[in-house]
């Protein structure tokens, strides 16, 4: 059966995560909270934000930055979020 959640991006009743994407209690937030699709636009949108700030996701302070923007474009939080400043897609 597939489960439902209030999906906190796109504001509606969407199909929810098979299972938590991310470790810990964010992961479980995210699990409980954003749809299947919300985290696919996610994916989408952290692969541009890797190449535009060129992180490394072996470096701790890559990390920061992108757990930052997640929380950001997820669930509206702190200063990150949004596309990276002067973007222009392609």
């Amino acid at each position: 059966m597939t489960r439902t959640v209030d999906c906190v991006v796109l504001s509606k009743k969407a199909t929810g995560l098979e299972e938590a994407p991310y470790p810990g209690e964010m992961g479980e937030r995210i699990y409980q909270n954003v749809s299947a699709e919300a985290w696919q636009s996610w994916l989408e949108r952290l692969v541009m934000i890797v190449n535009e700030y060129q992180l490394n996701s072996a470096d701790p302070r890559s990390l920061k930055t992108i757990e930052e923007h997640m929380m950001g474009y997820l669930f509206n939080e702190g200063d990150q979020g949004s596309a990276p400043e002067g973007f222009v897609a392609r």
